[in-house]
């Protein structure tokens, strides 16, 4: 199965930096995602995890460090966590790291709201975010 690498951007609109490696089992979104065009930047994540869900890996650990989303975004994340809770139910083992600011309490109100809806359990990460 291919990676996929999408290099983050800032200009008008932000995009973040995905890395999706099969061969390590470990996908990491960080970054901002502030985008105008949503579903056709996360389109190719979920169909990169869902043919993942296809193929016969066990294990996948899925870090996200966003240090800011829109609510576009937001619906985005929600639907990579159903598909991660589809893999999840097919008896895959799932890690999902958050990290966040430790002085940013709505990155991590966001997070517990994602836990909640999703049905998923998270490791709450803070660090500290140098400027």
């Amino acid at each position: 199965m291919e990676n996929l690498y999408i290099k983050g951007q800032r200009g008008i609109y932000f995009t973040p930096t995905v890395k999706l490696d099969a061969e390590a089992s470990i996908c990491e979104i960080s970054g901002e995602s502030y985008l105008e065009d949503t579903v056709d930047f996360y389109d190719p994540i979920i169909k990169w995890l869902n043919a993942y869900n296809e193929e016969s890996y066990k294990t996948l650990t899925f870090n996200f460090k966003l240090t800011y989303f829109n609510t576009s975004s937001s619906k985005a994340i929600l639907n990579i966590l159903k598909s991660l809770k589809k893999f999840k139910e097919k008896g895959g083992e799932i890690v999902i790291n958050w990290y966040y600011p430790d002085d940013d309490y709505d990155i991590l109100a966001e997070a517990e709201d994602f836990m909640e809806d999703s049905k998923l359990s998270f490791n709450l990460i803070p660090y500290k975010l140098e400027y």
